[in-house]
């Protein structure tokens, strides 16, 4: 007779060691990922930072000073190399190789970075800024985050807070600069800057555009006539050997920002990149304490080389660039909410 009990269900003879096999697998894993821990906290970086000015600028001394920090408290696991004075490439290069990866950081101006995130060089919208305290309360505030969060978009990181890089002055070779009348026709070197240029225009000048490392040889062969650039940035690369007169117009305030390939600053730990971010935010500091003493410090140096000085009432420019059209241009351009957000700070612009 044919049995038909039942036989006791359960899993099959082979299911044991089936259930062996791929707890052993998940262990391997586990063990591999907790390895990979460690290792990744020990693993060695090495990265490089491009700076079109001097080693004499505060602005790169304290990028050397930081990285040397950095370097030490990191015990030797996150190395950064500052390259300044336009070793790796102008402006322009260096923002197209941090882009690519082939270099991981550029720190450069406000008036730089707009060519590529318009917002970016918001703070330099003519006479927004009447003096160092308001700066500081946009920068390190809504407006300074709203310029930083630009950079997600293509596909950058601003590391640390900004550098000073002062409000600018006018220089010429044979005179002084006092009315917007003086400007008209006047041959002026800006940056690579859609904003600068077009406020040198909306003041009838003739602005033209000139890398920093070619204008003492710009100024020095009349190609142009006059610059503007704040006083640490005009002694740092001697421009008072080639211009006679230097007028205190104020007319923007810029910032250096230390800008980094995502990709690049993704790949350390979460520990070297609070560390990093730490120490830099620390100097840079220093930084606004070192440019604003100096800065104090470098009308006496540069009159004693021969460099006259005088005071501009900002109220005839502006209005000449209200009428220009020039407030109502870049409103439109940088768009309500970034607008908004500076008139916070500067109070009505246009």
């Amino acid at each position: 007779m044919q049995d038909t009990q039942s036989k006791p269900q359960g899993l099959p003879h082979h299911a044991g060691s089936s259930r062996r096999q791929v707890l052993k697998q998940i262990a391997a894993v586990a063990a591999g990922t907790i390895a990979a821990g460690p290792a990744l906290a020990q693993a060695k970086f090495t990265m490089k930072i491009a700076i079109s000015i001097p080693d004499s600028h505060p602005t790169t001394a304290a990028l050397k000073a930081a990285c040397a920090e950095i370097g030490k408290e990191s015990g030797g696991r996150l190395t950064i190399d500052v390259y300044p004075n336009g070793q790796l490439g102008s402006d322009t290069d260096t923002v197209s190789q941090v882009r690519s990866g082939a270099i991981d950081f550029v720190c450069t101006a406000g008036t730089i970075w707009g060519n590529l995130v318009p917002v970016t060089s918001i703070n330099t919208v003519a006479f927004a800024f009447p003096d160092y305290a308001t700066v500081w309360k946009a920068m390190d505030g809504d407006l300074g985050a709203h310029m930083r969060a630009a950079f997600d978009k293509v596909n950058l990181v601003a590391v640390g807070k900004v550098f000073d890089h002062g409000f600018r002055q006018i220089t010429h070779a044979s005179k002084p600069i006092a009315t917007p009348k003086d400007l008209a026709g006047m041959k002026i070197r800006v940056p690579a800057s859609p904003i600068l240029t077009s406020l040198f225009k909306g003041l009838d000048a003739s602005p033209a555009t000139v890398p920093i490392g070619e204008l003492y040889t710009a100024l020095q062969t009349k190609v142009v006539d006059g610059q503007e650039n704040a006083l640490p940035t005009i002694d740092a690369t001697k421009l008072y050997e080639v211009q006679k007169f230097c007028s205190y117009t104020s007319h923007v305030w810029d910032c250096f920002t230390l800008v980094g390939n995502k990709r690049s600053w993704g790949a350390l730990p979460d520990d070297l990149k609070a560390l990093a971010t730490r120490i830099l935010d620390a100097h840079a500091l220093k930084q606004r304490a070192a440019h604003e003493t100096l800065n104090a410090s470098l009308e006496a140096k540069l009159k004693g080389a021969g460099m006259q000085f005088n005071k501009v009432d900002g109220k005839p420019f502006r209005d000449m660039l209200q009428k220009s059209g020039y407030y109502a241009e870049w409103q439109k351009k940088f768009g309500p909410e970034a607008w908004a957000l500076l008139e916070k700070y500067s109070g009505n612009l246009a």
